[in-house]
């Protein structure tokens, strides 16, 4: 074989085993998602007996048997906190959703039902996001008394401004195209073309905005389940875990915080990821690089 047959047939190997940014986007986004599904399904399926109290099983510091050590009752924290994760995932699920929900119903409103609609819209996502969302979370979920009621539709009432601001921009560029001129030209009404000809343009954003809420939906509700506010003590939340290992850490337990915590943020990054690569997999302009 020649030199130069030799550099084509390296180069052909090296491109068989190289991926495109398309290829790495979706191999990053299946196993973000797999990550995320082993969490939720090990919550609904782990034996409970592994969090039930064991005396003769205090205080252990982490080991092969119990990978993140066990608390001042016996019970497994490797078990505990993956039920507080599957537990935090299912809420924010909820309240992104609720939230997502509330983003897509004002924003095509404000610009779609004329100019006093889109003002009122508009003042209210002002006055929503002139506050920071975790104290309209307290106040919310101290207003309908706290737990899981509380929560829910405190995460679901504070998260919505920014996409709704995103969503009423894409609708307004949306509504000037000439398609949707024609139709109201035709004399469709205005709800047929919110459904026809808006709502699958935004669709995609309302996803990777829906994807992006996430973090911040979970981290808010484990920060109000810290202070108190949240859910109920007798669950296994993160934010219990957290709130209760505080009086601990002073005795050298560390990893009743450490690792609920590092694990939290884990799946708040995980989630962050998979917005951000949904973002880049839709936007033509750098899907197929």
């Amino acid at each position: 074989m020649t030199p130069v047959h030799e550099v084509e047939s390296k180069e052909i190997r090296k491109k068989r085993f190289t991926i495109n940014r398309r290829q790495a986007t979706i191999l990053t986004i299946v196993i973000s998602t797999v990550f995320l599904l082993s969490i939720i399904l090990g919550g609904i399926f782990i034996d409970e007996s592994r969090i039930a109290t064991n005396l003769n099983a205090r205080n252990l510091s982490p080991s092969l048997a119990h990978l993140f050590g066990t608390d001042w009752l016996g019970r497994d924290m490797f078990a505990r906190t993956i039920m507080g994760l599957s537990l935090s995932i299912g809420v924010g699920l909820l309240g992104a959703i609720g939230s997502a929900s509330i983003a897509l119903v004002l924003g095509m409103a404000a610009a779609t039902l004329g100019k006093r609609a889109d003002q009122f819209i508009s003042w209210l996502i002002d006055l929503f996001l002139s506050v920071p969302h975790l104290v309209t979370l307290i106040l919310i979920a101290f207003m309908f008394g706290g737990g899981f009621k509380g929560i829910l539709i405190g995460l679901t009432l504070t998260h919505w401004p920014s996409l709704a601001r995103v969503v009423r921009a894409e609708v307004m560029q949306i509504r000037s195209a000439e398609y949707v001129q024609v139709s109201l030209q035709m004399g469709k009404p205005r709800w047929w073309i919110a459904v026809n000809h808006i709502l699958p343009h935004i669709l995609p954003q309302v996803l990777i905005g829906f994807m992006l809420l996430f973090p911040h939906v979970i981290l808010h509700e484990a920060a109000v389940t810290f202070l108190g506010l949240g859910l109920s003590p007798h669950e296994p939340a993160i934010g219990i875990i957290l709130s209760e290992s505080m009086k601990y850490l002073s005795s050298g337990m560390w990893w009743l915080a450490f690792f609920p915590g590092l694990a939290l943020l884990l799946v708040v990054r995980t989630f962050d990821t998979i917005g951000e690569n949904l973002r880049r997999f839709i936007d033509p302009s750098s899907a197929n690089e």
